[in-house]
């Protein structure tokens, strides 16, 4: 199937549902509910966290300007309201669950949150409802964790309910990427399934793509974010390659990119973090193992994603080597310690593995970053930013993440510097010498 109405193909669907209920309200459960009620859909947002609903209703929320206006806005409305009660699922015309998907300290699927949004999905399900999937997940997920706990309580998908899977496309803190202007896919578990999943998804993007079934929709977020591990981990493989041959990486990209087919451009980096892409590709092999199967170009470009915080210690020890230095007792700053530019995340941030291995080998290690105030280190311990730094107070600054707006003009007093964005080099100038 393709980019069609599914109306035509059902039984008539509601134009529009008179409510939709989202169960959790992290990074994506929050902007799809503002998404939802800018669109004029009546919103109960549900979180077991009474503390992230008092951020929220606080505004303190890590948003982009866009959704911190339209969230100052929706909490003035009666029509938008937030609640710790999973009852208020059965308020709802629709339910949407948004929960994450993490993996363990091993790499594994930390299935378990989702498992128990979808418990209570079931549990509060009531006839008419529509019941869609958001989070990522391992092929099946829909049916194993929705739709026969649904059936075992007599509620069969696409007679009593409707239950679909739309795996989320949210990108924290890019603000070209909206929801409005991103196309979703939608799988139904029968056609009117689709068609009733459809009309919640079109007043968050007119652009929706329905597949034949809510496996074919999980599949095909698992090859999204696989196809993204794949290629960042060759973007940081070509940039290792590049600086061997005292080659700029970035300009060899941005040539490549100028090709108008067959090439896409991915930056290389100090690792990956955030809730997609070190996560995701492991729901995929986490199954495909189970059946004894494999995916061997995923399994190692995962496996490179995981080694590339080691890489980078090795590029300081490199560094410091040649200015005749070791690593015990040296004083490390890391500008940056957010997964990404522009937002405060530090989920899987590989800032955080950097420090954790350069405190290991006696470095003493600070942080500065504008837009996250602490982070709590792999001891237990909690590392609080350095507010104003000076670049001659520390003996080498490793430049993690790089937020637009801010000034890191003070770098260039550092005697050494180490740039794993590739990026910030021109700003620093010669002063500092080239790592």
């Amino acid at each position: 199937m393709t980019d069609i109405d599914v109306a035509d193909a059902a039984a008539p669907a509601p134009e529009r549902p008179g409510g939709v209920a989202i169960l959790g309200m992290g990074y994506v459960g929050l902007p799809t509910a503002l998404g939802l009620h800018e669109a004029g859909v009546p919103v109960i947002g549900i979180d077991h966290s009474e503390r992230r609903l008092s951020e929220i209703r606080a505004g303190d929320v890590d948003l982009i300007d866009a959704d911190q206006r339209r969230l100052d806005k929706a909490l003035r409305q009666e029509d938008f309201q937030l609640t710790a009660d999973p009852a208020r699922l059965a308020d709802a015309d629709a339910v949407m669950v948004c929960v994450p998907t993490p993996v363990d300290g091993h790499r594994l699927p930390d299935i378990e949150p989702l498992r128990s949004a979808c418990r209570t999905v079931v549990e509060h399900a009531r006839p008419g409802q529509t019941l869609i999937l958001t989070s990522t997940s391992y092929v099946g997920t829909t049916e194993q964790l929705l739709v026969a706990p649904l059936r075992t309580r007599g509620l069969t998908a696409g007679a009593e309910v409707f239950v679909a899977s739309s795996p989320e496309r949210i990108d924290p803190g890019n603000v070209t990427h909206t929801q409005q202007e991103t196309p979703r896919v939608v799988g139904g578990v029968t056609p009117e399934c689709a068609a009733r999943a459809v009309q919640v998804i079109k007043a968050l993007t007119p652009k929706v793509h329905v597949v034949t079934s809510p496996e074919a929709a999980e599949m095909t977020k698992l090859l999204e974010n696989s196809f993204r591990a794949v290629n960042i981990a060759l973007a940081n493989e070509f940039a290792d390659i590049c600086e061997d041959l005292a080659l700029d990486p970035l300009e060899i990209t941005r040539a490549a990119a100028t090709k108008p087919y067959g090439f896409m451009a991915f930056q290389p980096g100090p690792g990956v973090g955030g809730h997609c892409i070190p996560c995701d590709p492991h729901y995929l092999l986490w199954q495909l193992r189970a059946a004894r199967k494999t995916a061997p170009l995923v399994d190692r470009a995962m496996t490179a994603i995981a080694d590339r915080p080691g890489q980078v210690v090795n590029r300081v020890l490199e560094t410091l080597s040649r200015a005749g230095r070791g690593l015990a007792g040296t004083r490390i700053l890391i500008v940056g310690v957010a997964y990404k530019p522009g937002v405060r995340d530090v989920r899987s941030s590989s800032a955080l593995d950097i420090i954790d291995l350069l405190s290991g080998r006696g470095a003493e290690v600070g942080f500065h970053d504008a837009l996250v105030p602490e982070v709590r280190l792999a001891d237990g311990s909690v590392a609080h930013s350095m507010p104003r730094p000076s670049g001659s107070d520390w003996d080498l600054v490793l430049i993690h993440t790089v937020h637009p707006g801010h000034d890191h003009d003070w770098i260039a007093d550092c005697p050494l510097v180490v740039d794993t964005t590739y990026r910030l080099w021109p700003a620093v100038g010669a002063a500092a010498g080239r790592a």
